[in-house]
């Protein structure tokens, strides 16, 4: 077996250079590729910045990138107070080589490991002396004057930077959920809306504001316009929602499964005087967005 361990949260372009290296290696030797991972991610098990910490994958959404990307095994470690305190020998030992059987593992240069944290080189002479072969990962891509990381993902995103952080990770960011009852509000300024639960409380909200949105529906595609943030025309100013007013679409969705994937972001949240106001703006993000489209068609 050959191994990757980490977090990988987001799989984004830097991940799949060493997943892609994974498979070319294991499929080299004639063997399978695995990746082990955790859940839930480390900080929240050991509060450092819990509150704040969101995550660009659930753990379902990194399980299905890294199959696609050709990993025959994703095996999950319950991180645990427990689990954190295991030296990087005990896991190499115990987890990587005793319970899986590794005879290979992929090292990033920046990839530490155990309660030790130990880095790249040292962490390598541990797994040499416990029989397992080390291959070096390549260079982590840049974006600009920044390594890709998981942690720059989330600044952008939190910004509401959506093509920088679709360019680090690969591919458009995506949010899951269910729809839920609104104030129906949108409907009588005819902007009908989507309000959106996630399945996952922990999983990175862009930053408020609207955006264009790709809409999987109902087995189908759309496209549509989607407002985060704490309705200061309407709501109380505190609560955050997520409303999509989808293009070209009429059905009734409450309690299905939505998918909304960011292309770009129209702009800021803002307070307007009355649902007059709110009604020519609504219009207006409109027309940006069909200009948009426009030019991707």
């Amino acid at each position: 077996m050959v191994v990757a361990t980490g977090f990988f949260d987001g799989v984004h372009i830097g991940h799949r250079l060493v997943i892609e290296q994974l498979v070319k290696a294991a499929a080299v030797r004639g063997d399978k590729s695995m990746v082990i991972t955790f859940w839930p991610h480390p900080r929240n098990v050991l509060q450092q910045e819990a509150r704040s910490l969101r995550l660009l994958t659930t753990l379902d959404e990194k399980k299905a990138i890294l199959h696609s990307l050709g990993v025959d095994y994703v095996e999950v470690l319950q991180f645990t107070r427990e689990f954190s305190r295991m030296t990087t020998e005990e896991y190499l030992r115990d987890i990587v080589r005793g319970r899986y059987g590794a005879t290979a593992i992929l090292l990033g240069y920046d990839n530490r490991m155990g309660a030790d944290s130990l880095d790249s080189s040292t962490v390598a002479k541990v797994a040499e002396s416990l029989s397992i072969e080390v291959i070096r990962t390549g260079i982590v891509p840049f974006q600009g004057e920044c390594a890709v990381s998981s942690t720059k993902i989330r600044e952008c995103i939190s910004r509401g930077d959506i093509h920088s952080a679709e360019q680090m990770l690969g591919y458009r960011y995506t949010i899951k959920g269910v729809v839920v009852e609104g104030n129906r509000v949108g409907r009588t300024i005819g902007f009908p809306t989507a309000n959106l639960q996630l399945y996952e409380p922990l999983k990175l909200l862009p930053g408020n504001g609207v955006y264009l949105v790709g809409v999987h529906a109902l087995g189908k595609d759309y496209m549509g316009m989607c407002n985060i943030g704490c309705r200061p025309t309407l709501g109380d100013g505190r609560t955050r929602t997520i409303e999509t007013n989808i293009f070209e679409f009429d059905e009734a969705i409450y309690g299905l499964g939505l998918e909304l994937s960011f292309i770009s972001k129209i702009r800021d949240e803002e307070k307007f005087d009355g649902l007059g106001s709110l009604s020519v703006q609504l219009a207006k993000d409109r027309e940006v967005c069909f200009d948009i489209i426009g030019r991707m068609s």
